[in-house]
């Protein structure tokens, strides 16, 4: 975890490293420490339902430890899931925007009534920062994202749109008590638009969920897992070649969860619908998991969450050698790297060639989770960090005793 306070700008990268691996809040440093003020309230703004991975997974999930810590909290998704479903291809997504944009009016009420607001993304979607911070007025929050969603905005193709909202994200960290990020890319950005405080804070896992499990039987059939959603399923399109080649050279079977309609040419796919209580036991069909990426912006700004499930899960894992895959996988221990074609072969046919390796890489990529990547380590860490922002805003602005 890394905490950058204000005074250290990205010109002279005067960064305190505070990458805790114990889920011990005495580790923490004296700043950071639980709530003098136990009992101050926080509205979780999320952007959508548990059905968001984002939503569920930067906020959601740590609920009970915050409540567990004496903090109040309540949870206020923007759009709802039948919204999610619609992104995803189920359903009209049109009016399902404009009944969340309808009800958008109850936020100023519930703002008021906070003493600090942790917000996902933006608090109103799609409109402009003037208009959101009208809304928040002099309630502090927290800004939330594990994606480059700036660049949404900066680079949309529509003039109008880079007008409105082209510095609306930079002007937005610019004002929040605290800015948390998921990768040092995102990190290093948030501190040139200005951000006072920043946060870096992987996207975990709860490991409670997953377990060792035996890997299933790879004498009749080598299973490649992967996990998404029908947005980023494109992606997997990057590996048509070198999963055809092995598919020519020995049974290979491609395991694509949460994305139904995603198929490559020459490879059996096997299709399996996502749902949050089955993705580990999905997960521990496979014997390899894959997260390809594209290596640009966007791409660089991504959290990289695939390969933690993988790691949960104790499967290695062969991942694009993008942002935040390069801390995440540490290459020849826990996984590989791939960028070329044949780096991708010769990486999984290594894997499939060799159940030991398997074993021992997946033994590796699991303890990895739970030292750096779980839920147990940073639930405190960031019970401590919201708990800093709120107390740092009542030092600043005595009215708010």
């Amino acid at each position: 975890m890394f905490w950058l306070h204000a005074k250290q700008k990205m010109s002279s990268i005067a960064v305190t490293d505070y990458r805790i691996l114990s889920s011990d809040p005495q580790t923490l440093p004296a700043s950071l420490v639980a709530p003098a003020v136990p009992g101050f309230s926080i509205l979780m703004a999320t952007r959508y339902g548990r059905l968001g991975a984002s939503s569920r997974l930067r906020l959601l999930q740590y609920c009970a430890d915050m409540t567990r810590a004496g903090l109040r909290t309540t949870i206020r998704a923007f759009f709802s899931d039948g919204y999610v479903r619609a992104l995803y291809g189920h359903g009209a997504r049109l009016p399902r925007a404009l009944a969340a944009y309808l009800r958008a009016g109850s936020l100023f009420r519930m703002v008021r009534t906070h003493d600090l607001v942790w917000i996902e993304k933006e608090l109103l979607p799609f409109l402009p920062y003037r208009l959101e911070k009208s809304l928040l007025g002099d309630v502090p929050y927290v800004l939330d994202f594990d994606d480059p969603w700036f660049l949404r905005y900066e680079n949309a193709p529509s003039r109008l749109v880079r007008w409105l909202l082209g510095d609306k994200f930079s002007r937005l960290v610019a004002g929040a008590a605290l800015t948390i990020v998921a990768n040092e890319s995102l990190r290093d950005w948030a501190i040139q638009a200005g951000a006072r405080e920043v946060l870096l804070l992987p996207t975990v896992i709860d490991l409670d969920r997953y377990g060792l499990t035996p890997e299933p039987d790879a004498s009749h059939k080598f299973t490649i897992g992967w996990i998404g959603t029908p947005v980023t399923a494109p992606y997997l399109q990057s590996l048509a070649e070198p999963l055809r080649i092995l598919a020519a050279e020995a049974p290979l079977e491609l395991l694509i969860i949460g994305a139904p309609d995603c198929t490559i040419e020459g490879v059996d796919c096997r299709h399996v619908d996502w749902s949050e209580a089955s993705e580990a036991e999905m997960l521990s069909q496979c014997h390899v998991g894959i997260m390809p990426l594209p290596d640009n912006e966007w791409a660089r700004g991504k959290s990289g969450y695939k390969l933690i499930q993988y790691m949960a899960a104790g499967r290695p894992m062969v991942a694009s050698p993008v942002g935040a895959n390069r801390a995440i996988v540490n290459d020849g221990k826990t996984g590989f790297l791939a960028a070329s074609t044949d780096e991708w072969c010769d990486s999984l046919r290594i894997l499939r060639d060799d159940k030991m390796l398997r074993r021992k890489l997946g033994a590796a990529a699991h303890a990895r989770v739970a030292e750096a990547f779980s839920l147990g380590v940073t639930a405190p860490q960031l019970i401590a960090a919201l708990s800093a922002a709120y107390q740092s805003n009542r030092t600043l602005n005595p009215a708010s005793l």
